[in-house]
Protein backbone atom coordinates (compact mmCIF):
# COMPACT_ATOMS: atom_id res chain seq x y z
CA UNK A 1 0.00 0.00 0.00
CA UNK A 2 1.35 3.59 -0.90
CA UNK A 3 3.03 5.30 2.35
CA UNK A 4 1.50 8.79 1.66
CA UNK A 5 -2.18 7.02 0.86
CA UNK A 6 -1.80 4.79 4.20
CA UNK A 7 -0.96 8.39 5.92
CA UNK A 8 -4.03 9.90 4.65
CA UNK A 9 -6.33 7.05 5.22
CA UNK A 10 -4.97 7.14 9.06
CA UNK A 11 -5.30 10.80 9.32
CA UNK A 12 -9.09 10.61 8.41
CA UNK A 13 -9.75 7.84 10.18
CA UNK A 14 -8.78 9.80 13.59
CA UNK A 15 -10.19 12.91 11.86
CA UNK A 16 -13.81 11.39 11.63
CA UNK A 17 -13.38 10.07 15.58
CA UNK A 18 -12.41 13.16 17.05
CA UNK A 19 -15.66 14.73 14.71
CA UNK A 20 -18.14 12.11 16.17
CA UNK A 21 -16.33 12.20 19.78
CA UNK A 22 -16.86 15.82 19.50
CA UNK A 23 -20.67 15.89 18.60
CA UNK A 24 -21.59 13.20 21.12
CA UNK A 25 -19.45 15.49 23.15
CA UNK A 26 -21.61 18.22 22.44
CA UNK A 27 -24.72 16.34 22.22
CA UNK A 28 -24.19 15.24 25.85
CA UNK A 29 -23.46 19.12 27.07
CA UNK A 30 -27.09 19.94 26.65
CA UNK A 31 -29.12 17.09 26.00
CA UNK A 32 -32.83 18.38 25.49
CA UNK A 33 -35.48 17.70 27.42
CA UNK A 34 -37.71 15.01 26.56
CA UNK A 35 -40.73 16.48 24.26
CA UNK A 36 -38.55 18.99 22.92
CA UNK A 37 -39.20 19.60 18.86
CA UNK A 38 -35.91 18.78 17.78
CA UNK A 39 -36.99 17.86 14.20
CA UNK A 40 -39.43 20.60 13.78
CA UNK A 41 -36.55 23.24 15.11
CA UNK A 42 -33.37 24.85 13.11
CA UNK A 43 -30.12 23.15 13.78
CA UNK A 44 -28.78 26.81 13.55
CA UNK A 45 -31.02 27.85 16.22
CA UNK A 46 -30.62 24.67 18.62
CA UNK A 47 -26.32 25.41 18.17
CA UNK A 48 -27.14 28.94 19.39
CA UNK A 49 -29.15 27.59 22.69
CA UNK A 50 -26.44 25.75 23.50
CA UNK A 51 -23.75 28.67 23.08
CA UNK A 52 -26.42 30.25 25.16
CA UNK A 53 -26.50 27.86 28.39
CA UNK A 54 -22.37 27.95 27.76
CA UNK A 55 -22.10 31.27 28.13
CA UNK A 56 -24.63 31.15 31.07
CA UNK A 57 -22.66 28.99 33.10
CA UNK A 58 -23.14 25.56 31.52
CA UNK A 59 -25.54 22.47 32.29
CA UNK A 60 -23.34 20.96 34.82
CA UNK A 61 -23.60 24.29 36.83
CA UNK A 62 -27.06 24.73 36.20
CA UNK A 63 -28.46 21.08 36.95
CA UNK A 64 -26.03 21.64 40.14
CA UNK A 65 -28.01 24.66 41.16
CA UNK A 66 -29.94 23.34 44.08
CA UNK A 67 -31.97 26.85 45.57
CA UNK A 68 -33.18 29.57 43.79
CA UNK A 69 -34.47 32.81 45.88
CA UNK A 70 -35.74 36.08 44.03
CA UNK A 71 -38.06 38.65 44.14
CA UNK A 72 -40.27 39.54 41.12
CA UNK A 73 -40.84 42.86 40.15
CA UNK A 74 -41.59 43.88 43.46
CA UNK A 75 -44.48 41.66 43.56
CA UNK A 76 -43.50 38.84 46.17
CA UNK A 77 -40.32 36.55 46.70
CA UNK A 78 -40.00 32.90 45.60
CA UNK A 79 -37.20 30.40 47.01
CA UNK A 80 -37.20 27.50 44.50
CA UNK A 81 -35.48 24.18 45.61
CA UNK A 82 -34.97 22.49 42.08
CA UNK A 83 -34.07 19.30 43.86
CA UNK A 84 -37.43 18.90 45.65
CA UNK A 85 -39.41 20.45 43.95
CA UNK A 86 -40.64 22.84 47.22
CA UNK A 87 -41.29 26.03 46.69
CA UNK A 88 -42.70 28.81 48.62
CA UNK A 89 -43.87 32.16 47.25
CA UNK A 90 -44.16 35.38 50.03
CA UNK A 91 -46.91 37.77 48.78
CA UNK A 92 -46.52 41.00 51.31
CA UNK A 93 -49.80 42.53 50.31
CA UNK A 94 -52.32 39.35 50.28
CA UNK A 95 -49.95 38.82 53.71
CA UNK A 96 -50.07 34.94 52.12
CA UNK A 97 -47.38 32.70 52.04
CA UNK A 98 -48.06 29.58 49.65
CA UNK A 99 -46.01 26.30 49.79
CA UNK A 100 -46.21 23.79 46.96
CA UNK A 101 -44.38 20.67 45.51
CA UNK A 102 -44.02 20.50 41.76
CA UNK A 103 -43.94 16.69 41.38
CA UNK A 104 -46.99 16.34 43.38
CA UNK A 105 -49.30 19.45 43.37
CA UNK A 106 -49.89 19.52 47.22
CA UNK A 107 -48.65 21.65 49.62
CA UNK A 108 -49.97 24.14 52.26
CA UNK A 109 -51.40 28.07 52.35
CA UNK A 110 -51.82 30.75 54.63
CA UNK A 111 -53.12 34.16 54.77
CA UNK A 112 -52.05 36.17 57.60
CA UNK A 113 -52.41 33.85 60.80
CA UNK A 114 -55.52 31.36 58.85
CA UNK A 115 -54.53 28.34 57.40
CA UNK A 116 -56.51 26.64 54.63
CA UNK A 117 -57.93 23.27 55.47
CA UNK A 118 -60.50 23.22 53.27
CA UNK A 119 -59.63 20.39 50.16
CA UNK A 120 -60.90 22.65 47.84
CA UNK A 121 -59.67 25.76 48.33
CA UNK A 122 -56.20 24.44 49.14
CA UNK A 123 -56.46 23.27 45.64
CA UNK A 124 -57.14 26.54 43.73
CA UNK A 125 -54.56 27.96 45.73
CA UNK A 126 -52.03 24.89 44.77
CA UNK A 127 -53.34 25.65 41.10
CA UNK A 128 -52.43 29.50 42.11
CA UNK A 129 -49.00 29.24 43.34
CA UNK A 130 -47.97 26.18 40.29
CA UNK A 131 -49.25 28.96 37.77
CA UNK A 132 -47.27 31.71 39.64
CA UNK A 133 -44.28 29.66 39.39
CA UNK A 134 -44.78 28.77 35.99
CA UNK A 135 -44.84 32.83 35.15
CA UNK A 136 -41.97 33.52 37.78
CA UNK A 137 -39.43 31.33 37.06
CA UNK A 138 -39.21 31.49 33.21
CA UNK A 139 -38.90 35.82 33.72
CA UNK A 140 -35.95 34.09 35.76
CA UNK A 141 -34.14 31.32 33.95
CA UNK A 142 -35.89 31.33 30.59
CA UNK A 143 -32.65 31.16 28.92
CA UNK A 144 -32.04 27.69 30.51
CA UNK A 145 -35.01 26.50 28.74
CA UNK A 146 -34.35 26.97 25.13
CA UNK A 147 -34.57 23.21 24.52
CA UNK A 148 -37.43 22.51 26.70
CA UNK A 149 -40.34 20.11 26.76
CA UNK A 150 -42.68 21.44 24.21
CA UNK A 151 -40.67 23.81 22.74
CA UNK A 152 -40.10 24.49 19.24
CA UNK A 153 -37.08 27.17 18.14
CA UNK A 154 -36.76 29.07 14.75
CA UNK A 155 -33.82 31.22 13.51
CA UNK A 156 -35.12 34.57 12.27
CA UNK A 157 -31.54 35.80 11.37
CA UNK A 158 -29.28 38.59 12.79
CA UNK A 159 -31.00 41.66 13.89
CA UNK A 160 -30.40 44.68 16.14
CA UNK A 161 -32.19 45.01 19.76
CA UNK A 162 -33.86 47.91 21.01
CA UNK A 163 -30.47 49.44 22.53
CA UNK A 164 -28.91 48.70 18.75
CA UNK A 165 -27.22 46.01 19.80
CA UNK A 166 -26.22 42.93 16.76
CA UNK A 167 -27.80 40.21 17.73
CA UNK A 168 -29.30 36.42 16.44
CA UNK A 169 -32.48 36.40 16.73
CA UNK A 170 -34.58 33.37 18.10
CA UNK A 171 -38.42 32.51 17.51
CA UNK A 172 -39.94 30.06 20.72
CA UNK A 173 -43.18 28.51 20.11
CA UNK A 174 -44.99 25.96 22.17
CA UNK A 175 -47.04 22.81 22.33
CA UNK A 176 -49.33 21.21 24.35
CA UNK A 177 -47.06 22.72 27.04
CA UNK A 178 -47.52 25.12 30.21
CA UNK A 179 -50.31 26.99 30.78
CA UNK A 180 -50.36 29.78 28.29
CA UNK A 181 -49.02 27.09 25.03
CA UNK A 182 -50.09 29.70 22.66
CA UNK A 183 -47.67 32.59 23.31
CA UNK A 184 -44.68 33.00 21.10
CA UNK A 185 -41.04 34.87 21.94
CA UNK A 186 -38.40 35.94 19.77
CA UNK A 187 -35.48 36.20 22.59
CA UNK A 188 -31.98 38.11 21.20
CA UNK A 189 -28.36 36.56 21.47
CA UNK A 190 -25.96 39.02 21.66
CA UNK A 191 -23.35 38.22 19.02
CA UNK A 192 -20.29 38.50 21.18
CA UNK A 193 -21.38 37.55 25.08
CA UNK A 194 -23.77 34.76 24.02
CA UNK A 195 -26.15 35.85 26.82
CA UNK A 196 -29.61 36.92 25.65
CA UNK A 197 -29.74 40.97 25.40
CA UNK A 198 -33.66 40.67 24.52
CA UNK A 199 -36.95 39.44 24.56
CA UNK A 200 -40.38 40.43 23.58
CA UNK A 201 -43.34 38.75 24.10
CA UNK A 202 -46.60 37.46 21.94
CA UNK A 203 -49.55 36.52 23.60
CA UNK A 204 -50.35 34.66 20.00
CA UNK A 205 -48.39 32.94 17.92
CA UNK A 206 -50.11 34.33 14.98
CA UNK A 207 -49.76 38.05 16.16
CA UNK A 208 -47.03 40.21 14.54
CA UNK A 209 -46.66 42.91 16.88
CA UNK A 210 -45.16 42.13 20.57
CA UNK A 211 -47.08 43.02 23.58
CA UNK A 212 -43.52 43.96 24.96
CA UNK A 213 -40.38 44.03 24.08
CA UNK A 214 -37.69 44.20 26.80
CA UNK A 215 -33.92 44.21 27.45
CA UNK A 216 -31.92 40.98 29.73
CA UNK A 217 -29.18 43.10 31.66
CA UNK A 218 -27.46 43.15 34.54
CA UNK A 219 -26.50 39.81 34.98
CA UNK A 220 -24.99 38.26 38.10
CA UNK A 221 -23.27 35.10 39.26
CA UNK A 222 -25.11 32.55 41.95
CA UNK A 223 -23.69 29.51 42.51
CA UNK A 224 -21.80 29.55 38.80
CA UNK A 225 -24.46 30.28 36.86
CA UNK A 226 -25.41 34.21 35.46
CA UNK A 227 -28.55 35.33 36.35
CA UNK A 228 -30.22 38.52 34.79
CA UNK A 229 -31.88 41.39 37.19
CA UNK A 230 -32.25 44.16 34.74
CA UNK A 231 -35.72 44.13 32.60
CA UNK A 232 -35.42 48.17 32.08
CA UNK A 233 -38.40 49.68 33.59
CA UNK A 234 -38.88 46.18 35.87
CA UNK A 235 -36.46 44.02 37.99
CA UNK A 236 -35.90 40.76 39.58
CA UNK A 237 -33.71 40.63 42.71
CA UNK A 238 -31.85 37.70 42.86
CA UNK A 239 -31.32 36.78 46.72
CA UNK A 240 -28.06 35.26 46.92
Amino acid sequence: MNKLFLLLSITLFFSCQSAEKNAQSSKEVNPPAPGFLIAESDPEAIKIADEVMLAMGGRAAWDAVDTLAWNFLGYRDLVWSKKSGNVTIMNPKENSVLNVNLFTGRGSAKYGTWEVHNQDTLQINMEKAMNIWINDSYWLVMPFKLKDTGVKLKYLGEAKTKEDQLADKLELTFFNTGTTPGNKYHVYVDKNSRLVSQWDFFSKAKDQNPQFEMPWKGYVEVDGILLSEDRGERRLTVVK
